[in-house]
């Protein structure tokens, strides 16, 4: 599956599996599109032909010279026209069995959408919760594991969801929703779906009002253990934060609107003294627990609370264990034997 947009098009989103083959560089595309628009759409096409032509050669002759007869390739640009077009008929000259995309990434846009904005969650929805340093995301690992149904809100934000927890950059809205809805699309209805608690960012990243709202009605079930069971947690979870002091620091800085001056300066001297667990028991106790409990409060009470004393592997697998049995087994069956889903629907 063939991308030709422009480089920075493809970076915003584009379908998954596809590789970039550009026949417009951005600085071209730029420079056709102002012709078209200031000069003359005749002029525009001559010299877009000739750029498109020139770009296509340099393809086929380095990313496609090892291709085979039988090679079958499907391309597609914004909204299946020209540059699509132009790149297929090259291709299709070689003997190649191309196809373009009708209606091109608009179109694939428009699926995404859909499932997003206008359809209800396929799948009861349930909510994993729990404070700050409770193993969730490693619980829906193990869950996942097991064969629950799972979406992992976070890994495809790429964003452990707090004020900590960037994973470097970010993508794009467009493309966070593409994965999404491929995972949404592809639940089955019968099953539950497990999903972390969030709010509605994650990051910089918003969800669709439709699975927050799911998420928000949703059964909880919620995970609760000691804070230095937490604290022990977070140490060994965010060793890439905390190994870099320079990116620690200035996180922790960022409270000093919500603390006093000398509660974020205990903070700081943790970190300058690399005392991680102290550091993250203070930032659970002062400023993430409070805040957490106030937005609970205002929800349904859960219906399901596991206890882990310990949160290493043992105890991840544990809590995993309870939670699938909550569920109903091994898959999440809704049979009468999981009493979590007794009566529920999803909205």
């Amino acid at each position: 599956m063939i991308d030709v947009r422009a480089p920075a098009e493809f970076a915003e989103d584009h379908l998954p599996g596809a590789i970039s083959l550009p026949v417009l560089s951005d600085a071209e595309r730029a420079r056709v599109g102002t012709i078209y628009k200031q000069e003359s759409p005749f002029r525009a096409r001559k010299i877009g032909a000739a750029l498109v032509a020139r770009n296509a050669a340099r393809h086929i002759e380095e990313v496609l010279a090892d291709r085979p007869g039988g090679w079958r390739p499907l391309v597609y640009c914004w909204r299946g026209g020209q540059r699509s077009g132009s790149f297929a008929l090259i291709l299709g000259q070689i003997g190649w069995r191309v196809e373009t995309l009708k209606g091109g990434y608009k179109a694939w846009r428009g699926l995404v959408v859909r499932e997003l904005y206008d359809t209800a969650v396929r799948a009861p929805v349930v909510v994993l919760d729990g404070d700050t340093g409770t193993a969730k995301t490693a619980v829906l690992g193990r869950l996942k594991a097991m064969g629950h149904q799972v979406i992992d809100l976070e890994g495809l934000a790429h964003h452990r969801g707090s004020l900590f927890g960037g994973l470097g950059a970010q993508p794009s809205q467009k493309a966070f929703e593409g994965a999404l809805a491929m995972q949404l699309a592809a639940l089955d209805p019968a099953r539950p779906v497990l999903v972390e608690a969030e709010s509605a960012k994650v990051g910089d990243l918003r969800l669709p009002p439709r699975l927050w709202a799911a998420m928000a009605a949703a059964p909880r079930v919620v995970i609760e253990a000691p804070l230095q069971a937490r604290a022990d947690y977070l140490a060994r979870a965010y060793a890439d934060v905390t190994e870099d002091r320079a990116r620690l620091f200035q996180v922790i800085g960022q409270l000093k609107p919500f603390h006093a001056r000398e509660v974020v300066s205990a903070w700081l001297d943790m970190a300058e003294t690399g005392d991680f667990k102290g550091l993250a028991e203070g930032l659970m106790a002062g400023h993430y627990d409070p805040r957490y409990q106030k937005h609970r409060e205002r929800g349904a009470a859960p219906v399901a609370v596991l206890r882990a004393e310990v949160l290493d592997e043992a105890g991840v697998e544990a809590l995993a264990v309870g939670v699938s049995e909550a569920l109903g087994g091994e898959r999440g069956d809704p049979s009468p034997r999981a009493p979590l889903l007794r009566g529920f629907h999803s909205p």
